[in-house]
């Protein structure tokens, strides 16, 4: 049996990253957005995290590629909601959470949820979605869930 082989690791720092992700969740490079779907969704599929940052990975035959990106907000965004009961989201990852009420916060016109240190921005699309169980008024947004109002914190 023959030894298992590590691939060889090359690691692209960000400000070398010829990509980054917008404020909005959209994939750029110097001739604009992306618009390629399934180029789209691989790199979203493809992001990763450790101690140095977001990166995202490919692995092909013997290399493993990790290219640090920038980004303008977060890299991490919730792109669709199942209504349920329970609520469900969906990250541009390809993960699926349960929305947890008491995560949410709001952050200039953005709503968000926190996931340990990490933050995850609501899609406009997301947004329109759930506007039915968001209200405002005129001073703190709340949000019905489980059949609970939840007052969400603002930073």
């Amino acid at each position: 049996m023959e030894p298992q082989v590590e691939p060889k690791e090359v690691v692209i720092p960000p400000e070398r990253a010829v990509f980054w992700m917008d404020r909005f969740g959209r994939w750029c490079n110097e001739s604009g957005r992306f618009r390629h779907k399934k180029l789209i969704d691989y790199f979203n599929s493809s992001i990763r995290r450790d101690a140095h940052g977001y990166f995202v990975e490919q692995i092909r035959e013997s290399v493993r590629e990790k290219v640090y990106f920038l980004y303008e907000d977060t890299p991490l965004f919730f792109v669709d909601v199942s209504l349920g009961p329970p609520i469900d989201l969906l990250l541009n990852t390809g993960e699926r959470l349960p929305l947890v009420p008491e995560r949410l916060f709001v952050h200039g016109d953005d709503l968000y949820m926190e996931r340990g240190e990490e933050r995850i921005k609501f899609t406009d699309r997301v947004l329109l979605k759930i506007a039915g169980l968001i209200d405002f008024d005129g001073r703190h947004y709340t949000l019905c869930a489980d059949g609970r109002w939840h007052t969400l914190s603002e930073r």
